[in-house]
């Protein structure tokens, strides 16, 4: 489980990768994959340990132009959530001071 406060990245295990045939992103891990729609690529490119999961929902909402950024919130962190439960995010290390 990703801590409330921390900011998710990739684990080692997972690729994001562009499918030329499909014409949209996969994330890849071992044995499996997953056909990443816009909104979900762009929430996994921002899971690089720097954004929180309020920051990734809102940099998506400003970029998809939606209004309702609670609703964005909520999508986001279900997301992240089922990804966490494959074990494809990890807690990035809090930053050095």
């Amino acid at each position: 489980m990703i801590p409330p406060g921390s900011s998710p990245r990739l684990s080692k295990k997972a690729r994001l990768r562009w499918d030329p045939r499909e014409q949209k992103y996969l994330l890849l891990y071992p044995e499996r994959g997953l056909l990443l729609n816009e909104a979900a690529y762009a929430i996994v490119a921002l899971c690089d340990g720097e954004h929180d999961p309020t920051r990734i929902a809102d940099l998506l909402a400003l970029r998809l132009g939606i209004v309702d950024h609670a609703a964005v919130r909520r999508e986001v962190s279900a997301f992240l959530e089922r990804l966490d439960e494959r074990g494809l995010l990890e807690a990035a290390p809090p930053p050095s001071s």
